[in-house]
């Protein structure tokens, strides 16, 4: 659909109900679609309605239930609730937590599909960032029961990103030029992007095999921007092509955090709590954070960084650029951190130790 003066861009129909077709039959349920019966939480703000709509007829079509959460955007210049509860919120509301329903909400799910749309990607900028990690630090009990659920194999989720006015600006791409990148990272382009993504589900798992085989103790990624090693630990393995995050090139581990030493700079910027965070510099020692810089909103960054275990490394991460078809900067980390279609530098690789950037 081509953008009027006053209208944004709205990708095509059928782009709409692949992407939709994506998410509920493929992303959902570790790559192979819901079942009949089963409970969809979807939750999406009002800027995403034209992709809510088909992922809830999608859900429908495969027989399972919606829980909606559909929410209105905030949008500093008019109607912001976020930032109103966070300004006009005493002790008690900040620290409230709804445990009954939580819990039962917890127990009726089976699915989780949220969609990320930014209206205004500064919408929560000079809000105190103390007040937001308290927030997030109230809520840790509903996360662990999802991620209790999620390990006994009885949950799954997956998160999808609507491209809006405000993540193309940011990107500095045209409205059109960025939801270019979305269909052609999704696969969106092809007539069927299940099967497209099944077949980079089955590639991906062959290397995510030979990962596991190597005898790799340690990983060194080493570059004009980076020093870092990051011990790999006993019983770890690489994970990836689950479904998880949709797109998403990664193999993944979750690393032994006492054994990453050294430092990194971040040549991309973090939108975190509707602050951006640019310049980022992080030096470890003894598998902990000792000094966090920033060149802009240093001040949410160390506030981050305070929240418990919120210091140390919980995923080590490549993305293979033969499978990404990213090729731009898209202002959002979903998409940023599987960034595969630019060449990146080589790190160095020692011996009893694998370092590999692809």
């Amino acid at each position: 659909m081509a953008r009027t003066k006053n209208r944004p861009y709205t990708p095509p129909q059928k782009i709409l109900e692949r992407y939709a077709d994506v998410l509920v039959n493929f992303a959902l349920n570790s790559g192979k679609g819901i079942k009949r019966g089963e409970v969809v939480r979807l939750t999406a703000g009002e800027f995403a309605k034209p992709l809510y709509m088909e992922l809830h007829r999608s859900i429908l079509k495969a027989g399972g239930h919606v829980l909606a959460n559909y929410f209105p955007d905030d949008d500093s210049k008019s109607f912001n609730p976020s930032r109103d509860f966070f300004e006009l919120a005493n002790d008690a509301q900040l620290t409230f937590f709804p445990k009954t329903y939580l819990k039962g909400l917890v127990d009726t799910i089976d699915h989780s599909l949220y969609v990320i749309a930014d209206v205004d990607k500064e919408a929560l900028k000079g809000v105190d960032p103390k007040k937001m990690m308290l927030r997030g630090e109230v809520y840790k009990p509903y996360k662990k029961w999802l991620e209790a659920k999620e390990n006994s194999g009885k949950f799954t989720w997956t998160v999808a990103l609507y491209g809006t006015p405000a993540g193309a600006r940011e990107a500095r791409l045209s409205e059109r030029a960025y939801w270019n990148q979305i269909i052609k990272a999704c696969f969106l382009d092809k007539r069927s992007p299940v099967t497209e993504w099944r077949k980079v589900q089955k590639q991906m798992e062959v290397y995510r095999k030979k990962l596991n085989q190597l005898d790799a103790k340690t990983f060194h990624v080493y570059g004009p921007d980076v020093d870092l090693r990051i011990t790999f630990g006993e019983k770890r393995k690489w994970m990836g092509g689950s479904g998880r995050n949709i797109p998403s090139f990664e193999l993944f581990c979750s690393p032994d955090w006492r054994g990453t030493e050294g430092w990194i700079k971040f040549n991309q910027p973090l939108y975190r709590y509707g602050n951006l965070i640019t310049g980022i510099e992080l030096e470890f020692e003894n598998g902990r954070v000792v000094t966090a810089r920033a060149q802009q909103n240093q001040h949410v960054l160390r506030e981050m960084i305070k929240t418990t275990n919120a210091d140390k490394v919980g995923e080590f991460s490549m993305t293979d650029r033969r499978f990404s078809r990213i090729t731009k900067f898209m202002a959002e980390t979903l998409f940023d951190e599987n960034m595969g279609g630019v060449t990146r530098q080589q790190p160095y690789c020692t011996r009893k130790c694998l370092s590999r950037w692809v």
